[in-house]
């Protein structure tokens, strides 16, 4: 998405260079060029992604209580090996740190609940069209890890995280007064908490991750990634504070009602 942004502004600088529009085309080449190294050399990228994660924790405030706890893990994708005659699905690599932190609350829940109900809702349907979705695939692989299958409930409908919030809240519903822990990664937290209180859940919000900007003298890729996916996450917001406006969001539900 920086890059793009980028280089239309280049392009464009170049077009005013090209009508004579000398002074215009400076100042847009600069603005190019500020942007470029404020990202690459990591003090925007950093500053996006502080601003959505920042007020995080990694874990659940208090121990599980004697009601009980659901976890709701927000997928990432899914991958396909090449080459694999089985047609095998994986989970996406960005998607391991949410696998971990949601295997690591629900071990500590069957600690500390050992008579209370321990529940794994794993959210995710297959936007990416590799025969599988990514709620089955995540639930394989945690019942390898040792979940016990009848902790698990599989949501398989959703294609994005709105949709993994409207589809959850039914089957959260159906196990209320739990706790619900709402895992997914740091810059995903904010919109997620947003689309989940859309749909009447309350929850509370753990982060698998945390992503940090490099700095460096020489602009990093991997800056420009950081970048990417923050803003993805910032025009998730706007597009859905513009949905609210024009009354596109599927109906809202009163707020605490899951």
């Amino acid at each position: 998405m920086t890059l793009p942004i980028i280089s239309i502004l280049v392009v464009v600088a170049i077009v005013f260079w090209w009508l004579r529009w000398r002074r215009s085309s400076y100042v847009i080449f600069f603005v190019a060029l500020a942007v470029f190294l404020a990202v690459g050399c990591g003090p925007l990228a950093a500053l996006l992604a502080r601003g959505l994660q920042a007020d995080y924790v990694a874990d659940v405030t208090a121990e599980p209580g004697s009601g009980g706890m659901v976890i709701v893990l927000l997928g990432n994708g899914t991958e396909r090996l090449a080459g694999s005659q089985s047609n095998a699905v994986e989970p996406a690599p960005l998607a391991y740190g949410r696998l971990f932190k949601a295997l690591e609350l629900y071990q500590t829940c069957k600690r500390h609940s050992a008579t209370s109900p321990c529940i794994l809702l794993v959210t995710g349907g297959d936007p990416q069209r590799h025969g599988a979705s990514e709620a089955a695939v995540y639930g394989a692989r945690l019942r390898g890890l040792g979940v016990d299958p009848s902790d698990l409930i599989l949501e398989e409908r959703s294609l994005n995280t709105f949709q993994n919030a409207q589809y959850s809240a039914p089957l959260l519903s159906a196990h209320l007064p739990l706790h619900i822990v709402l895992v997914t990664s740091g810059l995903h937290l904010r919109r997620s908490l947003l689309y989940f209180a859309h749909f009447g859940i309350k929850a509370q919000p753990v982060r698998a991750d945390y992503v940090s900007a490099m700095p460096s003298l020489l602009p990093l890729s991997y800056n420009f990634l950081v970048a990417d996916l923050a803003l993805h996450e910032y025009e998730g917001l706007l597009r859905y504070s513009v949905y609210q406006l024009m009354g596109w969001n599927v109906q809202a539900r009163k707020a605490g009602s899951v």
